[in-house]
């Protein structure tokens, strides 16, 4: 199963009889998911189709959807309403028979209020149901778009993250090699560090001494963490292998990665160890900050 990253956009068009229609979807970042649609009057059917479509394809993310829908204008129907026409001239003649008065032109007759009558076309309900499921079939065509794209990323992602994964494996075999972790180097730093703890002691304690030996050659093994990365790391190229929605599950191996590691720098006492560690640091961080872009 591929891996999906939760970033797209797609767009798709369509058209139903005097309807034009245009979809946009962004994708970005989430924990869970969440599908935002901006609808025009009258498609508001629609939400529900597209969070059942996109809740189907869909893990992570939090989708953004905007429907833009234009109607051609259609003619207005224009009649004269006689009834009215015939009383203003009417009215018109009774004031031309008491006063000396110019004759009415076709100009203001059509002025007056009610003797035209401009009718709009009224809403056909069947070509409003057509447009809205054609704008469904849009909206289905968008998201297919943005499933592949977010897929194509994911692709990326999972090749990216790969590297990650082979460079941590790296740096953990450069640390389970590093001089500072051979048995003679570790037995010189406990012998210096005994001889620093009875040089400041004024009475010999052996109980003392004991546990002070057993602490620092505890924090001189690492070799736990070690496997527990090595671990990590064999988790980590099985789950990217498989695929599928795995951003929860490779977020929390990268937490414990960090975890590690983080130990094995506060163990070390060698500064080739140290400078390992440090660098084993920096990539968790770029796998971490990686995969909070998967689904």
């Amino acid at each position: 199963m591929a891996l999906s990253s939760m970033t797209g956009f797609a767009r798709s068009h369509g058209a139903s009889g005097p309807y034009t229609f245009e979809w946009e979807l962004k994708s970005v970042n989430a924990k869970g998911f969440d599908l935002r649609v901006r609808l025009p009057q009258g498609f508001d059917e629609l939400e529900a189709h597209a969070k059942k479509r996109a809740g189907e394809l869909l893990s992570r993310g939090t989708v953004y959807a905007n429907l833009n829908v234009k109607r051609a204008n259609a003619a207005a129907t224009v009649r004269v309403n006689e009834d009215v026409l015939n009383a203003v001239l009417k009215a018109a003649a009774v004031i031309a028979g008491k006063v000396d008065a110019v004759a009415p032109s076709i100009d203001g007759l059509l002025a007056i209020k009610g003797v035209v009558e401009v009718a709009e076309p009224e809403g056909d309900e069947e070509e409003d149901k057509a447009a809205r499921a054609a704008a469904a079939e849009a909206f289905d065509k968008a998201l297919d778009e943005l499933v592949a794209m977010r897929k194509r990323e994911g692709t990326s992602l999972g090749q990216i993250l790969t590297q990650r994964v082979d460079e941590i494996e790296q740096l953990a075999k450069k640390a389970e090699s590093s001089p500072g972790r051979k048995p003679e180097a570790i037995k010189a730093r406990l012998a210096d560090q005994i001889a620093a703890l009875l040089d400041t002691s004024d009475r010999f304690d052996s109980d003392r001494l004991m546990q002070e030996a057993i602490l620092i050659a505890t924090k001189a093994d690492i070799r736990e963490e070690l496997d527990r990365i090595a671990s990590h790391v064999a988790q980590a190229r099985e789950l990217i292998g498989k695929g599928g929605p795995i951003g929860r599950k490779l977020d929390f191996l990268a937490q414990e990665f960090h975890r590690e590691v983080n130990t094995c720098c506060s163990k070390s006492n060698d500064i080739e160890l140290t400078n390992t560690g440090l660098a084993m640091k920096n990539v968790v961080e770029q796998f971490r900050e990686q995969v909070q872009n998967l689904e």
